[in-house]
């Protein structure tokens, strides 16, 4: 072949992964605008459908339990589909259902598209994590995790300011919360097409540079194509027992049960605020500053704890785990006990949810999703991201419902006397102290329950770097 077409080729393969992970984090963009659209709103949709918190947090629970419970499907997937196929079809389901959910006329039917909402984002999570995790090298994965992050929690800042601003407008007669949705589900299915359209699986990328003939990609698709059904599930099964007897996939999962709940139970923060007495704006800006605040943390977790790594290999992002985990109990207990519940807290709240945020938002870039991506073979990854999300969105789903029937059952929350602009101080008081009994103590024991893997980690990393040279060895 000759120099000049081998430049070409190298110059499009740099274009195309180029192009396609910038629309993989517009797809994270959309991803986490569209988690943060409905949380934004609960008050409007709280007094739109006369719901309470117990009933707003049953919305959040049905939705990740039906995430939870599907996400091993998109392991499933990925054996005979290219992931940017899996990622579209994702996209267009949770496009759907945001849309319907802004149409819908009774609870009920918010109930059900929260279900099918949660069933696209089942698909899409664990497919983007295994294309980072696929486009990175082991020494910065975090970093690479990181940048995901940072990137999808801009959008997540933008679904949930936009929500929060169009919340109390009207336009065309239309109340300002549903606009907000069908807005956000037409953008995202435009990002569902420009996915399918122009981004490369990377594994692709890397059967084509090791074969030897051009022809080599097609026949690699044809042979795909005539892979039985039977051979699926078994191959589906096979990697799923691979990844359930990977002891780090076991405490990782462990860890995030428990670590989890706080974020759900978080979901009532815009809620929690407007009945402090904030207007839509100050909710909104807070709500901002915490956001940018784990935006950044998550970035400055992946880059420190990829440093740390190269100086402890096994224990460094453990330890940036751990702190992470720890720091979120004091944060917790200052932001929901000690400031004082008035709007002339607005600096106090504003400065604490930032630093809270920029400390409590490493454990993913920094330590899940390097570490899960190193012990097991690359095969194997969607699958392991896949039971991941299973695992840790069906149990944490129970947080926002648990929030509100604390606040209402045991902290004595009223939703029949709040004042529609002012909010209620006596509200707020009590739905803090249940927001606050699903956030100390699990951040506590997400931060204990990470200490197994100094001694698990080094053998689980070694057994996926020889499983990996095999299958390299027969290819």
């Amino acid at each position: 072949m000759f120099p000049s077409n081998l430049k070409a080729m190298k110059t499009a393969k740099v274009f195309g992964v180029s192009l396609s992970l910038i629309l993989i984090n517009m797809a994270a963009i959309m991803e986490r605008a569209d988690e943060n659209l409905l949380p934004s709103v609960y008050k409007e949709v709280s007094e739109a459908f006369n719901a309470g918190p117990s009933d707003l947090g049953y919305l959040t629970f049905i939705r990740n339990f039906v995430q939870g419970l599907a996400s091993p499907l998109a392991g499933v997937l990925v054996i005979n589909h290219d992931r940017p196929t899996i990622l579209a079809l994702g996209t267009f389901c949770w496009a759907l259902s945001t849309a319907a959910v802004g149409a819908s006329q009774y609870f009920l039917q918010v109930a059900f598209w929260r279900a099918v909402n949660g069933f696209g984002l089942a698909i899409v999570i664990p497919v983007l994590q295994s294309f980072i995790a696929d486009s990175y090298m082991d020494g910065v994965r975090g970093t690479g995790f990181g940048l995901l992050s940072l990137i999808g929690t801009l959008g997540g800042i933008g679904g949930g300011v936009l929500a929060t601003l169009m919340a109390g407008q009207q336009y065309w007669g239309i109340p300002g919360w549903r606009c907000a949705f069908i807005l956000m589900a037409a953008l995202s299915a435009l990002i569902g097409f420009l996915v399918l359209i122009f981004v490369t699986d990377p594994r692709k990328a890397i059967s084509v540079s090791h074969a030897s003939g051009e022809d080599s990609d097609r026949d690699l698709l044809i042979e795909k194509s005539k892979a039985s059904a039977s051979s699926i599930w078994l191959e589906s099964w096979t990697a799923t027992k691979a990844v359930m007897k990977v002891k780090t996939f076991q405490i990782i999962v462990l860890q995030g049960i428990v670590g989890s709940l706080p974020w759900t139970a978080m979901v009532f923060f815009t809620m929690w605020f407007e009945l402090i007495g904030f207007d839509h704006n100050g909710a909104a800006a807070l709500l901002s500053l915490f956001a940018i605040g784990c935006a950044m943390g998550s970035l400055v977790g992946g880059l420190i704890a990829d440093r740390l790594s190269q100086l402890y290999p096994y224990k460094g992002r453990i330890m940036c785990a751990q702190f992470s985990a720890f720091m979120g109990i004091p944060f917790s207990w200052f932001l929901l006990r000690v400031i004082p519940q008035s709007v002339s807290s607005y600096y106090t709240f504003a400065t604490t949810v930032f630093f809270m945020g920029l400390t409590i938002s490493w454990n993913a870039t920094a330590a899940n999703g390097p570490m899960f991506a190193e012990v097991v073979p690359a095969k194997h990854r969607t699958m392991i991201y896949a039971f991941d999300r299973a695992f840790e969105g069906s149990f944490s789903s129970f947080a926002a419902p648990l929030v509100g029937i604390l606040s209402e059952q045991i902290f004595g929350y009223d939703s029949k006397s709040i004042d529609p602009v002012k909010g209620s101080v006596r509200e707020a008081f009590a739905l803090s102290k249940g927001l606050l009994s699903m956030m100390a103590v699990p951040f506590g024991l997400c931060c204990l329950f990470y200490t197994p893997l100094y001694k698990l980690l080094r053998q689980d990393c070694e057994n996926a770097k020889m499983a990996g040279s095999k299958e390299t060895e027969m290819i």
